[in-house]
Protein backbone atom coordinates (compact mmCIF):
# COMPACT_ATOMS: atom_id res chain seq x y z
CA UNK A 1 0.00 0.00 0.00
CA UNK A 2 1.39 3.36 -0.98
CA UNK A 3 1.92 6.02 1.67
CA UNK A 4 -0.61 8.86 1.58
CA UNK A 5 0.28 12.38 2.77
CA UNK A 6 -1.68 12.02 6.01
CA UNK A 7 0.30 14.66 7.93
CA UNK A 8 0.01 17.14 5.07
CA UNK A 9 -3.74 16.66 4.73
CA UNK A 10 -4.28 17.02 8.48
CA UNK A 11 -2.40 20.33 8.57
CA UNK A 12 -4.25 21.57 5.50
CA UNK A 13 -7.60 20.71 7.05
CA UNK A 14 -6.67 22.51 10.26
CA UNK A 15 -5.64 25.66 8.36
CA UNK A 16 -8.78 25.74 6.23
CA UNK A 17 -10.85 25.40 9.38
CA UNK A 18 -9.38 28.58 10.89
CA UNK A 19 -11.09 31.91 10.25
CA UNK A 20 -9.25 34.27 7.93
CA UNK A 21 -8.12 37.70 9.03
CA UNK A 22 -9.92 40.82 7.89
CA UNK A 23 -8.93 42.03 4.44
CA UNK A 24 -6.83 44.92 5.71
CA UNK A 25 -5.03 42.94 8.41
CA UNK A 26 -2.73 40.62 6.45
CA UNK A 27 -0.63 40.43 3.30
CA UNK A 28 0.48 37.71 0.91
CA UNK A 29 4.05 36.44 0.71
CA UNK A 30 3.96 33.95 -2.18
CA UNK A 31 5.01 30.33 -2.55
CA UNK A 32 7.26 28.39 -0.20
CA UNK A 33 10.79 28.91 -1.50
CA UNK A 34 12.17 25.40 -1.04
CA UNK A 35 13.68 23.53 -3.98
CA UNK A 36 13.33 19.85 -4.89
CA UNK A 37 15.43 17.73 -2.51
CA UNK A 38 15.08 14.46 -4.44
CA UNK A 39 18.46 12.67 -4.59
CA UNK A 40 17.74 11.74 -8.23
CA UNK A 41 18.99 14.73 -10.20
CA UNK A 42 19.65 16.79 -7.06
CA UNK A 43 22.76 18.44 -8.53
CA UNK A 44 20.91 19.99 -11.46
CA UNK A 45 19.62 23.57 -11.50
CA UNK A 46 16.15 23.74 -9.96
CA UNK A 47 14.26 27.04 -10.28
CA UNK A 48 13.01 28.22 -6.89
CA UNK A 49 9.36 29.33 -6.64
CA UNK A 50 8.90 33.07 -7.08
CA UNK A 51 8.16 35.52 -4.26
CA UNK A 52 5.03 37.65 -4.07
CA UNK A 53 6.76 40.43 -2.10
CA UNK A 54 9.12 43.17 -3.16
CA UNK A 55 11.93 45.44 -2.11
CA UNK A 56 12.52 49.02 -3.15
CA UNK A 57 14.96 49.83 -6.01
CA UNK A 58 18.52 50.12 -4.77
CA UNK A 59 17.95 47.86 -1.76
CA UNK A 60 18.95 44.33 -0.76
CA UNK A 61 16.93 41.47 0.65
CA UNK A 62 18.32 38.35 2.33
CA UNK A 63 16.85 34.89 2.86
CA UNK A 64 18.12 31.62 4.28
CA UNK A 65 16.31 28.32 3.76
CA UNK A 66 17.21 25.13 5.60
CA UNK A 67 15.79 21.92 4.13
CA UNK A 68 16.03 18.38 5.45
CA UNK A 69 14.73 15.16 3.91
CA UNK A 70 14.68 11.39 4.40
CA UNK A 71 14.74 9.12 1.35
CA UNK A 72 14.07 5.39 1.20
CA UNK A 73 13.66 4.55 -2.48
CA UNK A 74 14.16 1.14 -4.07
CA UNK A 75 13.21 -1.05 -7.01
CA UNK A 76 10.50 -3.74 -6.60
CA UNK A 77 13.00 -6.62 -6.60
CA UNK A 78 15.10 -5.01 -3.86
CA UNK A 79 11.97 -4.35 -1.80
CA UNK A 80 10.96 -8.01 -2.05
CA UNK A 81 14.50 -9.17 -1.20
CA UNK A 82 14.66 -6.98 1.93
CA UNK A 83 11.11 -7.87 2.98
CA UNK A 84 12.11 -11.54 2.96
CA UNK A 85 14.99 -10.68 5.34
CA UNK A 86 12.83 -8.83 7.89
CA UNK A 87 12.16 -11.93 9.97
CA UNK A 88 15.88 -12.34 10.74
CA UNK A 89 16.25 -8.82 12.12
CA UNK A 90 18.16 -5.71 11.16
CA UNK A 91 21.62 -5.65 9.65
CA UNK A 92 24.12 -3.19 8.25
CA UNK A 93 24.32 -3.97 4.55
CA UNK A 94 27.66 -5.50 3.58
CA UNK A 95 29.35 -7.28 0.67
CA UNK A 96 27.01 -10.30 0.87
CA UNK A 97 23.84 -8.23 0.67
CA UNK A 98 25.34 -6.05 -2.06
CA UNK A 99 26.18 -9.09 -4.16
CA UNK A 100 22.72 -10.55 -3.57
CA UNK A 101 21.13 -7.33 -4.84
CA UNK A 102 23.38 -7.35 -7.90
CA UNK A 103 22.36 -10.95 -8.56
CA UNK A 104 18.66 -10.03 -8.63
CA UNK A 105 17.09 -10.16 -12.11
CA UNK A 106 16.91 -6.98 -14.18
CA UNK A 107 17.87 -3.52 -13.02
CA UNK A 108 17.80 -2.56 -9.34
CA UNK A 109 18.60 0.27 -6.95
CA UNK A 110 18.43 1.30 -3.30
CA UNK A 111 18.81 4.87 -2.02
CA UNK A 112 18.74 5.09 1.79
CA UNK A 113 19.95 8.43 3.16
CA UNK A 114 19.12 11.80 4.68
CA UNK A 115 20.16 15.12 3.20
CA UNK A 116 20.41 18.60 4.73
CA UNK A 117 20.56 21.68 2.49
CA UNK A 118 21.21 25.32 3.37
CA UNK A 119 20.41 27.96 0.74
CA UNK A 120 21.47 31.57 1.27
CA UNK A 121 20.04 34.04 -1.24
CA UNK A 122 20.89 37.71 -1.78
CA UNK A 123 18.42 39.79 -3.82
CA UNK A 124 19.19 43.24 -5.20
CA UNK A 125 16.51 45.45 -6.79
CA UNK A 126 18.07 47.18 -9.79
CA UNK A 127 14.95 49.12 -10.80
CA UNK A 128 11.16 48.95 -10.56
CA UNK A 129 11.09 45.96 -12.92
CA UNK A 130 14.52 44.30 -12.66
CA UNK A 131 15.94 42.26 -9.75
CA UNK A 132 19.07 40.14 -9.63
CA UNK A 133 19.89 37.40 -7.13
CA UNK A 134 22.68 35.05 -6.06
CA UNK A 135 22.09 31.68 -4.35
CA UNK A 136 24.89 30.02 -2.38
CA UNK A 137 24.22 26.48 -1.10
CA UNK A 138 25.80 23.86 1.12
CA UNK A 139 24.75 20.23 1.58
CA UNK A 140 25.37 17.46 4.10
CA UNK A 141 24.77 13.74 3.44
CA UNK A 142 24.17 11.46 6.41
CA UNK A 143 22.28 8.50 7.83
CA UNK A 144 20.31 10.94 9.94
CA UNK A 145 17.76 10.32 12.67
CA UNK A 146 14.29 10.03 11.08
CA UNK A 147 14.09 6.31 10.21
CA UNK A 148 12.48 5.27 13.50
CA UNK A 149 9.77 7.96 13.34
CA UNK A 150 8.92 7.13 9.72
CA UNK A 151 8.66 3.40 10.47
CA UNK A 152 6.43 4.17 13.44
CA UNK A 153 4.23 6.34 11.21
CA UNK A 154 3.90 3.49 8.69
CA UNK A 155 3.02 1.02 11.44
CA UNK A 156 0.44 3.33 13.02
CA UNK A 157 -1.47 3.85 9.78
CA UNK A 158 -1.00 0.33 8.42
CA UNK A 159 1.27 1.20 5.50
CA UNK A 160 3.79 -1.14 3.93
CA UNK A 161 7.23 -1.42 5.56
CA UNK A 162 8.88 -1.22 2.12
CA UNK A 163 11.64 -3.50 3.47
CA UNK A 164 12.94 -0.93 5.98
CA UNK A 165 12.99 -3.27 9.04
CA UNK A 166 15.64 -5.47 7.39
CA UNK A 167 18.23 -2.69 7.37
CA UNK A 168 19.99 -0.97 10.25
CA UNK A 169 18.52 2.45 10.93
CA UNK A 170 20.19 5.78 10.21
CA UNK A 171 22.69 4.47 7.67
CA UNK A 172 23.64 5.60 4.17
CA UNK A 173 23.20 3.00 1.43
CA UNK A 174 23.53 3.95 -2.23
CA UNK A 175 23.27 1.05 -4.68
CA UNK A 176 22.70 1.46 -8.42
CA UNK A 177 22.65 -1.56 -10.71
CA UNK A 178 21.18 0.02 -13.85
CA UNK A 179 21.89 -0.58 -17.50
CA UNK A 180 23.85 2.68 -17.62
CA UNK A 181 25.88 2.26 -14.43
CA UNK A 182 26.88 0.06 -11.52
CA UNK A 183 27.69 2.00 -8.35
CA UNK A 184 27.63 1.17 -4.64
CA UNK A 185 28.48 3.02 -1.44
CA UNK A 186 27.47 1.55 1.92
CA UNK A 187 28.43 4.75 3.72
CA UNK A 188 28.26 8.43 2.84
CA UNK A 189 30.75 8.91 -0.05
CA UNK A 190 31.21 12.50 1.11
CA UNK A 191 30.20 14.41 4.24
CA UNK A 192 29.04 17.26 2.02
CA UNK A 193 30.28 20.68 1.01
CA UNK A 194 29.42 23.67 -1.14
CA UNK A 195 27.24 23.25 -4.22
CA UNK A 196 27.45 25.25 -7.42
CA UNK A 197 26.17 28.84 -7.02
CA UNK A 198 23.16 30.06 -8.98
CA UNK A 199 22.97 33.54 -10.51
CA UNK A 200 19.62 34.87 -11.72
CA UNK A 201 17.69 37.89 -12.95
CA UNK A 202 13.96 38.60 -12.61
CA UNK A 203 11.77 40.83 -14.82
CA UNK A 204 8.43 42.20 -13.61
CA UNK A 205 7.51 44.72 -16.31
CA UNK A 206 4.55 42.92 -17.87
CA UNK A 207 0.98 43.79 -16.95
CA UNK A 208 -1.98 41.40 -17.01
CA UNK A 209 -5.69 42.20 -16.67
CA UNK A 210 -7.41 41.94 -13.31
CA UNK A 211 -5.45 40.94 -10.23
CA UNK A 212 -2.96 38.77 -12.12
CA UNK A 213 0.76 39.55 -12.15
CA UNK A 214 3.53 37.79 -14.02
CA UNK A 215 7.31 37.70 -13.62
CA UNK A 216 9.98 36.09 -15.77
CA UNK A 217 13.30 34.71 -14.53
CA UNK A 218 16.53 33.55 -16.12
CA UNK A 219 19.10 31.65 -14.05
CA UNK A 220 22.38 29.82 -14.50
CA UNK A 221 24.13 27.27 -12.27
CA UNK A 222 27.89 27.86 -12.49
CA UNK A 223 30.36 25.00 -11.75
CA UNK A 224 33.11 27.20 -10.33
CA UNK A 225 35.13 24.33 -8.79
CA UNK A 226 34.67 21.62 -11.45
CA UNK A 227 33.16 18.17 -11.02
CA UNK A 228 32.95 16.93 -7.39
CA UNK A 229 31.31 13.74 -6.20
CA UNK A 230 27.73 14.42 -5.03
CA UNK A 231 28.47 18.16 -4.99
CA UNK A 232 28.75 19.27 -8.62
CA UNK A 233 28.24 17.80 -12.07
CA UNK A 234 31.02 20.06 -13.33
CA UNK A 235 28.60 21.33 -16.00
CA UNK A 236 26.60 24.52 -16.55
CA UNK A 237 22.79 24.43 -16.42
CA UNK A 238 20.40 27.16 -17.59
CA UNK A 239 16.80 27.81 -16.59
CA UNK A 240 13.81 30.02 -17.43
CA UNK A 241 10.65 30.51 -15.39
CA UNK A 242 7.31 32.30 -15.70
CA UNK A 243 5.45 32.95 -12.44
CA UNK A 244 1.77 33.90 -12.46
CA UNK A 245 0.28 35.35 -9.27
CA UNK A 246 -3.32 36.32 -8.51
CA UNK A 247 -3.65 38.08 -5.18
CA UNK A 248 -6.85 39.05 -3.44
CA UNK A 249 -7.35 40.54 0.03
CA UNK A 250 -7.22 37.13 1.77
CA UNK A 251 -6.22 34.52 -0.82
CA UNK A 252 -3.44 34.11 -3.35
CA UNK A 253 -3.21 31.71 -6.28
CA UNK A 254 0.10 30.89 -7.96
CA UNK A 255 1.31 28.99 -11.02
CA UNK A 256 5.02 28.61 -11.83
CA UNK A 257 6.16 27.10 -15.12
CA UNK A 258 9.89 26.45 -15.53
CA UNK A 259 12.20 24.72 -17.97
CA UNK A 260 15.83 23.89 -17.21
CA UNK A 261 18.50 22.86 -19.67
CA UNK A 262 20.26 20.16 -17.66
CA UNK A 263 23.68 19.39 -19.11
CA UNK A 264 23.63 15.92 -17.58
CA UNK A 265 25.94 14.11 -15.18
CA UNK A 266 28.69 11.53 -15.55
CA UNK A 267 29.14 10.35 -11.96
CA UNK A 268 27.35 8.04 -9.50
CA UNK A 269 24.32 7.56 -11.76
CA UNK A 270 24.95 9.12 -15.23
CA UNK A 271 22.19 11.16 -16.86
CA UNK A 272 21.81 12.60 -20.35
CA UNK A 273 21.65 16.22 -21.48
CA UNK A 274 18.00 17.29 -21.66
CA UNK A 275 15.38 19.94 -20.95
CA UNK A 276 13.44 19.30 -17.72
CA UNK A 277 10.07 21.07 -17.30
CA UNK A 278 8.59 21.77 -13.87
CA UNK A 279 5.20 23.06 -12.73
CA UNK A 280 4.23 24.37 -9.29
CA UNK A 281 0.65 25.16 -8.30
CA UNK A 282 0.08 27.02 -5.05
CA UNK A 283 -2.57 28.54 -2.80
CA UNK A 284 -2.04 30.98 0.07
CA UNK A 285 -4.52 32.07 2.75
CA UNK A 286 -4.25 34.89 5.27
CA UNK A 287 -4.93 33.42 8.72
CA UNK A 288 -4.07 36.34 10.99
CA UNK A 289 -2.54 39.77 10.68
CA UNK A 290 0.94 38.25 10.60
CA UNK A 291 0.45 34.58 9.72
CA UNK A 292 -0.38 32.84 6.43
CA UNK A 293 -0.96 29.26 5.29
CA UNK A 294 0.50 27.76 2.09
CA UNK A 295 -0.46 24.67 0.11
CA UNK A 296 1.39 23.81 -3.09
CA UNK A 297 2.10 20.94 -5.46
CA UNK A 298 5.26 20.21 -7.44
CA UNK A 299 5.43 18.23 -10.70
CA UNK A 300 8.67 17.62 -12.56
CA UNK A 301 9.95 15.35 -15.29
CA UNK A 302 12.41 12.68 -14.20
CA UNK A 303 16.07 13.27 -15.12
CA UNK A 304 16.31 9.62 -16.26
CA UNK A 305 15.66 8.44 -19.81
CA UNK A 306 15.47 5.04 -21.51
CA UNK A 307 19.19 5.34 -22.23
CA UNK A 308 19.95 4.99 -18.51
CA UNK A 309 17.21 2.66 -17.27
CA UNK A 310 13.97 0.90 -18.10
CA UNK A 311 12.69 0.99 -14.49
CA UNK A 312 9.37 2.82 -14.50
CA UNK A 313 9.83 4.21 -10.98
CA UNK A 314 12.91 6.13 -12.11
CA UNK A 315 11.35 7.21 -15.41
CA UNK A 316 8.09 8.49 -13.90
CA UNK A 317 7.35 12.11 -13.07
CA UNK A 318 8.05 13.41 -9.58
CA UNK A 319 5.00 14.54 -7.57
CA UNK A 320 5.33 16.32 -4.24
CA UNK A 321 2.90 18.16 -1.94
CA UNK A 322 3.91 20.86 0.54
CA UNK A 323 2.13 22.69 3.34
CA UNK A 324 3.60 25.58 5.25
CA UNK A 325 3.08 28.43 7.69
CA UNK A 326 4.53 31.92 7.18
CA UNK A 327 4.81 34.43 10.04
CA UNK A 328 5.91 38.05 9.69
CA UNK A 329 7.75 39.83 12.50
CA UNK A 330 8.75 43.40 11.60
CA UNK A 331 11.11 43.01 8.63
CA UNK A 332 11.56 39.26 9.12
CA UNK A 333 9.51 36.52 7.48
CA UNK A 334 9.71 33.08 9.14
CA UNK A 335 8.67 29.90 7.29
CA UNK A 336 8.02 26.33 8.32
CA UNK A 337 6.98 23.73 5.76
CA UNK A 338 6.55 19.98 5.28
CA UNK A 339 6.87 18.16 1.94
CA UNK A 340 5.71 14.61 1.20
CA UNK A 341 5.94 12.51 -1.95
CA UNK A 342 2.85 11.50 -3.93
CA UNK A 343 1.99 8.64 -6.28
CA UNK A 344 5.52 7.64 -7.38
CA UNK A 345 7.07 7.10 -3.93
CA UNK A 346 10.33 5.53 -5.14
CA UNK A 347 11.74 8.57 -6.94
CA UNK A 348 11.32 11.29 -4.26
CA UNK A 349 11.98 11.74 -0.51
CA UNK A 350 9.53 10.15 1.94
CA UNK A 351 9.27 13.41 3.85
CA UNK A 352 11.10 16.70 4.05
CA UNK A 353 11.09 19.78 6.28
CA UNK A 354 11.85 23.39 5.52
CA UNK A 355 12.69 26.25 7.89
CA UNK A 356 13.24 29.67 6.36
CA UNK A 357 14.14 33.18 7.45
CA UNK A 358 13.90 36.18 5.12
CA UNK A 359 14.93 39.75 5.89
CA UNK A 360 13.18 42.34 3.76
CA UNK A 361 14.30 45.89 4.61
CA UNK A 362 11.39 47.72 3.01
CA UNK A 363 7.64 47.17 3.25
CA UNK A 364 6.43 44.57 0.66
CA UNK A 365 4.42 45.93 -2.23
CA UNK A 366 3.92 43.92 -5.42
CA UNK A 367 6.32 41.39 -6.88
CA UNK A 368 10.03 40.87 -6.16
Amino acid sequence: MKKLPVVTLMLAGLAFGLPAAHADDGQLYGLLRSRDLSPFGFLRLDMRPAHAVSIEPGHWAFEAEFGYQNTWALSPNVEQYLTNLESSGRRALGPNELQAIRDLPGENYLVDMELALLDVTLHYKLSDIWTTYLILSGVSYQGGFMDSAIEGFHDTFGFSTFGRPAVKRNQVNLIYDLKSTQYASLEAPTNGGLLDPTLGVRYAGWRLPGNWHVTAELAVKIPIAGRRSLLSTGRTDYGVQLAFQRKGPRNGFYVNAAAVYYDGASQVSPQQQQVIPTMIFGYERVLTERTNFNLQGYISKSPYTRKETDLQDLLSEKYQLSVGIRHRRDNFLITFGITENLQNVNNTPDIGFQVGLAWIPMKPQTTL
